[in-house]
């Protein structure tokens, strides 16, 4: 049978948001089999769960918050990215502040800490959302076009296009494939960092947005470089970051998918739309387990491998 997964131990980590620049400390926790992953606001007077759900999305802007009434925890992609990377079907996330840790801009750091814990098999199938027909979203026309889609596929694999006028962009892989039967994650998506421009700060930060951001957490750019002493980690950094957070994106559905995921120019908004558009098209997935683990995809028997 292929087994859900959890952590053997607890870890914690201390950082700050990315765009509140608030102190935060998480600690990730092993949960019993069918919890899911649930954020709990532990710095409430009485501490809020708040499940991982598609719509439990409250806000897209920048990244994906999700909420439970008035309590909200934003930015959950880089940490949902790693889940999804490593297999990781249930976890608590105890949680000190409204978002979570930008750590490095990338998720390798989540993936440390989850791997340092330990990955352990519970006694309860892995349910699959397996796509059985064509999901499509699409918004603007012409140069402002933008879509995501899901096709029927035996595993999972995305494929993602980015499309920036800046020739630090313009010079480097603007289109980028990732196949978990075929890639490792670790290796190849999780330490792509989240980028932003110069010229964007100032409007973010009277927005309240990116209070927390720098060149120690994220790729900067002036309207012609990269300012990052140390450039790029990959070639095409900038194109596996939305990948990177893709997966953490369709992972708040709460179950891993078997699917081929596309996209052009696409974010945290047409991910979630997506996902919405899945949930009511209930005659294009099914869900499945495997009680016979060679019947599965490749890549997913195995927890996922360090770099």
């Amino acid at each position: 049978m292929l087994q859900q997964r959890t952590l053997k131990s607890l870890t914690r980590a201390v950082g700050v948001g990315l765009h509140s620049g608030q102190r935060v400390e998480i600690t990730l926790r092993p949960a019993q089999a069918d919890t899911g992953i649930v954020f709990r606001r532990v710095d409430l007077p009485q501490p809020v769960d708040i499940p991982m759900s598609a719509m439990a999305v409250s806000d897209t802007r920048l990244a994906s918050t999700l909420s439970n009434g008035d309590a909200k925890v934003h930015t959950v992609e880089h940490l949902m990215s790693a889940c999804a990377g490593l297999g990781i079907d249930n976890l608590y996330v105890d949680i000190t502040a409204e978002e979570v840790p930008i750590l490095d801009g990338s998720a390798a750091s989540f993936v440390f800490l989850l791997q340092s814990a330990g990955i352990e098999l519970q006694n309860a199938p892995r349910r699959f959302i397996r796509i059985t027909k064509p999901i499509e979203v699409r918004e603007g026309v012409g140069a402002g076009q933008k879509w995501a889609r899901l096709d029927p596929y035996h595993g999972y694999k995305l494929s993602f296009e980015i499309d920036f006028d800046h020739p630090a962009v313009d010079s480097t892989g603007q289109r980028v494939e990732f196949d978990m039967s075929v890639h490792n994650y670790s290796r190849d998506i999780a330490r792509a960092r989240t980028f932003g421009f110069t010229k964007d700060v100032e409007m973010m930060r009277a927005n309240g947005l990116a209070l927390g951001g720098g060149l120690d957490n994220a790729i900067v750019m002036d309207d012609y470089k990269v300012l990052n002493a140390g450039g790029l980690r990959y070639d095409d950094e900038f194109v596996k970051h939305k990948i990177l957070d893709a997966m953490g994106d369709l992972y708040i559905l709460g179950k891993p998918l078997l699917a081929a995921y596309s996209a052009f120019r696409s974010g945290h908004a047409m991910n979630n739309k997506l996902l919405r558009e899945l949930l009511q098209r209930t005659d294009a997935w099914e869900t499945v387990t495997f009680d016979n683990e060679k019947l599965a995809p490749k890549g997913f028997a195995q927890p996922a491998r360090a770099w």
